[in-house]
């Protein structure tokens, strides 16, 4: 039997109410990472990043598209954990919108944010956390990574059966992806400290819900842990 305590252990703690927590704890149970895992990272654009690590309020007018702080706090976990994940042999996918403007009909997008600047390199995955060779980087028109994609076939191949989720936005890109794997059959486990969104209110409470109905919250040391021994049965294995 999962203790509460612990399930409930992560930062949403301060602004979920006891009453909210009682109606949720029919949801409570042991976490884990699944068989053979994939790292799907999401959107680490450098539309993201924008305006360096300051409030997103204070940014929102000349980069209405940024995180600010929230994204750059979870730049070194994110490392860390693509890091791990090519050491002990585990396939990392990126995603990033595709912007041909020739692939997909006007009106399309990933939410209907009304976009007020852009720059050329706003869909380029970030420098510090850019793919490396080996990785795929999918090129997506709608929110979750899953649609209308070849994600799942990609998988497929190589014979993937569980998610470790990471990116932007919480309550966006990363729940859209989350409830489109856990739909597809995918266990899926999301790390705490690598996904952020614009609003820390709207980043807990979304990712209170993940935790509660799609996805594992796992903090970015467990999912380390994981790592490390998966890289270690690889190493003796060959």
């Amino acid at each position: 039997m999962a203790r509460i305590d612990v399930f409930e252990d992560h930062c949403w703690k301060d602004v979920i109410d006891r009453d909210t927590l009682k109606i949720y704890a029919a949801y409570a149970r042991e976490t884990f990472i699944g068989p053979n895992p994939a790292v799907i990272a999401i959107d680490l654009y450098n539309s993201a990043y924008r305006g360096g690590a300051r409030p997103p309020a204070e940014i929102q007018a000349e980069f209405p598209s940024s995180c600010g702080v929230n994204a750059w706090t979870a730049v070194e976990p994110t490392r860390k954990l693509l890091a791990a994940a090519r050491l002990a042999g585990v396939p990392v996918f990126y995603c990033t919108s595709d912007t041909r403007p020739q692939s997909k009909p006007s009106g399309v997008g990933a939410t209907r944010r009304q976009r007020t600047t852009s720059f050329d390199d706003d869909y380029v995955i970030m420098r510090e956390l850019a793919p490396e060779p080996g990785d795929v980087v999918i090129a997506k028109q709608r929110a979750s990574i899953f649609a209308g994609t070849p994600l799942v076939s990609h998988l497929t191949v190589l014979g993937v059966r569980s998610l470790i989720v990471c990116g932007e936005s919480t309550s966006g890109c990363v729940r859209a992806s989350c409830v489109d794997g856990y739909s597809s059959g995918y266990h899926v486990t999301l790390v705490e400290e690598c996904t952020f969104d614009r609003s820390d209110l709207i980043h807990k409470v979304n990712l209170f819900d993940l935790h509660h109905k799609y996805a594992d919250v796992m903090a970015i040391d467990e999912v380390l842990a994981h790592l490390a021994r998966l890289g270690g049965h690889r190493v003796a294995a060959e």
